[in-house]
């Protein structure tokens, strides 16, 4: 972080004036740092349109350095001299982290948020009543550039707002709008999803241990067979069910494997977790 003090900074941003930044991010952790790091590599945004503070120091000196962010003197000055904040907070320590923020909100104002479970409404009761609210679920894989992303808008965000916040995150994998009410289940499945994605990978790997190959080769090929598959299915949009016929030849390896797959219930199993991690989702967000 830079060795200007805080009430200096405070100065220079007040005279920039209120926009002097064009994204501001409160929390800098796993994901508040991958989603910087995304926006800055693809150019979305340059490093120095973009002012962060998170209260571990550490986190905010390590995504400042990395990246040349600013970093900000406390939440406060984020929201005060920029158009559009990143929140990026555990939603447990949302009201400590909002609620003193109150008086500081523009009718202006983009509220980006990426804690789960938590509603536009509750967002804007925390902040300002009729404030342009995008709801965000994203997930782990936005770290590697992969994330697959639910948004969604309160009324008050303009088209153009709209195709910005559609445009961050199109930094860091693919974003798809959506109604409210359907974020739980973005939550079960982009949020979940890679999790369950993971148990299938592994179990793949052990199956080809069980078949003799070594553990690392077992898992590399796993993870890339997963990985081409999603890609294939998004760049030609041939349904799975096309894949799967095109690989399984008559009385083959792979009808076989199908079969067996049939057999232990996988796809029952995969429907039911997506759907019992929707409801989950729902339950939290209620409490």
């Amino acid at each position: 972080m830079s060795g200007q003090s805080s009430g200096a900074r405070q100065q220079d941003s007040a005279a920039k004036g209120n926009n002097s930044y064009a994204l501001g991010v409160i929390g800098t952790g796993v994901m508040g740092t991958a989603l910087v790091k995304g926006i800055v590599g693809a150019r979305v945004v340059r490093p120095g349109q973009i002012i962060a503070f998170d209260v571990n120091e550490r986190y905010l000196a390590d995504l400042c350095t990395t990246t040349g962010v600013t970093a900000a003197a406390d939440n406060e000055e984020v929201v005060r001299c920029c158009g559009m904040v990143l929140l990026a907070v555990k939603p447990q320590v949302l009201e400590a982290v909002l609620l003193p923020l109150k008086d500081a909100w523009r009718r202006d104002h983009l509220l980006i948020s990426i804690a789960a479970g938590v509603t536009i409404k509750r967002l804007q009761s925390l902040t300002r009543d009729s404030l342009a609210v995008a709801r965000v679920m994203p997930n782990l894989l936005c770290t590697v550039g992969e994330a697959a992303s639910g948004v969604a808008f309160s009324e008050q965000v303009s088209q153009r707002q709209q195709a910005w916040v559609l445009k961050l995150l199109g930094a860091v994998g693919t974003a798809v709008r959506v109604e409210e009410k359907l974020m739980d289940a973005v939550t079960a499945l982009a949020g979940s999803g890679p999790a369950f994605v993971a148990l299938v990978v592994e179990a793949l790997a052990d199956g080809a241990v069980a078949a003799g190959l070594p553990r690392d080769q077992a898992m590399t090929l796993a993870a890339q067979t997963v990985m081409g598959t999603g890609k294939y299915l998004l760049q030609t949009g041939e349904h799975p069910g096309q894949l799967k016929d095109r690989v399984c030849s008559p009385a083959g390896t792979t009808i076989e494997g199908v079969r067996a797959l049939e057999e232990g219930g996988l796809r029952n199993a995969l429907i039911d977790a997506v759907l019992r991690a929707a409801r989950r989702s729902q339950e939290l967000g209620q409490s």
